[in-house]
């Protein structure tokens, strides 16, 4: 099982390339980071994790400016967005964007999306229906698809369609850098087994996910396909409960981070890191 940290970088959190260089200097795999556009002002969407929205939602940096940071300082950590609100973006521009990083980086970005459920952020950006935002994120998916793997692109779908275009960069990755579906069981299991390379849910506790991975491993091997990996994010923090993610088969447990400066957030890294050699 491999091991990352998330953050929300903000104009005083620790900055991308100090965050970027202390995470592969502990021998982490992954760095992976938030993103919102804006908030409205209006706020009528509840938070999903309940009370009020924190600050961190308000000021968080786009996404592909603090990883191409990252990725400029790094060699070895992978780098991913956790995760992109493509519901929210413009399907050929992103997929230039993703492309890019790819080959800024190295081959080493990770693709991970979601729909939002900010309805009036989504609406801000055009998806008037918020209800068909999943459709609008798959449709984006396949459309950058075909841009990343082939000379003369076109896509025609019922919300995204256009003719044959060229678009370069081609992304280092073949065919394309991995798209990690994030969101809960069953519905983002289910998205990530139709069109994704692997599942990221927000940990629901260790009863929950005894029960759900093998449910997708099963969705996987009804759909023809090998196990697609499990990337779970509020990963446990005692190496008891990181080793039994390990044994229920999470790939990947990522470490949140807070929004806080470099002397808060090192001896957190040395925590978790600390946790690879306990877990053995």
């Amino acid at each position: 099982m491999q091991l990352g940290v998330t953050i929300f970088f903000t104009d005083y959190s620790i900055s991308p390339v100090e965050l970027a260089t202390a995470s592969e200097a502990r021998g982490f795999e992954s760095l992976w980071v938030a993103e919102h556009s804006h908030i409205p002002t209006s706020r009528t969407t509840p938070f999903p994790g309940g009370g009020e929205l924190p600050k961190m939602y308000y000021d968080v940096m786009d996404p592909f400016v603090t990883l191409s940071a990252a990725a400029a300082v790094t060699k070895t950590l992978k780098i991913g967005t956790g995760v992109c609100l493509v519901a929210q973006r413009d399907a050929i521009q992103t997929a230039k964007s993703v492309a890019s990083l790819d080959q800024i980086s190295g081959g080493r970005f990770l693709f991970g999306v979601g729909g939002g459920w900010n309805v009036e952020e989504a609406v801000n950006h055009g998806t008037q229906d918020f209800k068909a935002r999943w459709k609008l994120m798959r449709e984006r998916i396949e459309a950058m698809k075909a841009i990343w793997t082939e000379s003369k692109a076109e896509y025609h779908g019922d919300m995204v369609s256009f003719d044959p275009v060229y678009a370069w960069p081609k992304p280092i990755q073949k065919p394309h850098p991995p798209v990690h579906v994030g969101g809960a069981f069953p519905r983002a299991a289910k998205r990530a087994v139709r069109y994704g390379d692997g599942w990221v849910p927000i940990n629901p506790g260790r009863k929950a996910l005894a029960s759900q991975i093998p449910e997708f491993e099963r969705m996987c091997r009804d759909a023809g396909r090998d196990p697609l990996p499990v990337s779970l994010f509020g990963a446990p923090t005692r190496a008891d409960s990181l080793a039994g993610c390990r044994e229920m088969g999470v790939s990947r447990a990522i470490f949140g981070l807070p929004p806080a400066p470099r002397d808060e957030i090192l001896p957190l890294l040395d925590r978790y890191a600390k946790l690879s050699a306990e877990i053995g």
